[in-house]
């Protein structure tokens, strides 16, 4: 029996502008379909990230004393090559689908993932005045998308590869080098103009240890932002992550340890840039992610 046609929105996340942001293609699955057909599409988009979403029938409340079912789904991310455990701006793309498609009621959503039970709750902008936009002669809520993720621990790490950190980010100079728990690189650099002006050697990044490198700095005292961010994965199929909500999981402990405070503005200084609005809770060990998305493109698998 031929496979049902299956329904794709392409999203940019972390941003209000289309073409800005780190775009995702987010397919919802009626049917059952295998690794290999997930993988190859992934790689046919050929962008940062394809999310798969599958509804789960029987939604549960949160804790027993709630009333509403909240809509529950599994959720699945891919790189061109590979499956990870642990993607924001795909997850705030899914969010953003499932809110904006009249698939859900209310304003919370459960993803059932690789990394256990993420949340995502829509945050209308500003009273009622605020809260509406039109496009096309409708009316368009306004709206954020707040994300609970677990924290990715920063730890220390010996390195002996400075030199050749430095080399692959075309000779800055680097502060400190540490790892994440998910096998990422973190390295700190002089400045965040450093960090937004650098000419990443990609084939030096791919021999480096760990699966990515995050490079993070002090914002520029004239900007609004705290920190600033890049992120390249060549090992995953992406040079450059435009904007990497799970490299904020590590990059907001660390720089709350430094600011001495838990609220964060941070700008990721990719060629397509992005804002998240962070709060670091602490004393449960979890990051809220909030930003908006925009709906550049829908369409349909036919195979």
């Amino acid at each position: 029996m031929a496979k049902k046609p299956v329904k794709y929105t392409v999203v940019d996340a972390f941003t209000e502008s289309a073409f800005k942001g780190n775009p995702a293609a987010v397919c919802l699955l009626e049917e059952q379909r295998d690794e290999d057909w997930l993988q190859a599409l992934a790689m046919e988009f050929n962008i940062s990230e394809t999310c798969y979403l599958t509804r789960i029938t029987e939604p549960e409340p949160l804790d027993s004393s709630a009333t509403i079912l909240t809509p529950r789904f599994r959720l699945r991310w891919f790189t061109p090559v590979d499956e990870v455990k642990l993607c924001g701006h795909a997850t705030l793309a899914a969010a953003h689908f499932l809110f904006t498609s009249s698939l859900v009621e209310g304003n919370l959503i459960e993803f059932i993932t690789l990394s256990g039970v993420l949340t995502a709750r829509k945050v209308m902008q500003g009273d009622k005045s605020d809260a509406l936009k039109f496009e096309n002669g409708k009316a368009q809520e306004r709206f954020y998308i707040e994300l609970d993720f677990p924290v990715v621990p920063v730890v220390e790490y010996n390195s002996t590869d400075v030199a050749s950190i430095s080399k692959a980010l075309n000779g800055v100079s680097v502060i400190d080098v540490k790892k994440t728990d998910q096998d990422d690189l973190f390295v700190v650099l002089p400045s965040g103009k450093i960090v937004a002006d650098i000419k990443p050697q990609f084939d030096d990044i791919g021999k480096l240890p760990g699966i990515g490198l995050i490079v993070t700095a002090i914002a520029p005292p004239e900007s609004e932002f705290d920190f600033f961010s890049r992120c390249f994965c060549p090992e995953l199929g992406l040079n450059e992550d435009p904007v990497t909500g799970s490299a904020h999981c590590s990059l907001a402990p660390y720089w709350s340890q430094k600011l001495g405070k838990c609220d964060f503005l941070a700008y990721q200084a990719s060629p397509r840039s992005g804002i998240l609005n962070i709060h670091l809770d602490e004393q449960n060990q979890r990051v809220l992610l909030r930003g908006k998305a925009v709906t550049v493109m829908e369409g349909c698998v036919l195979v």
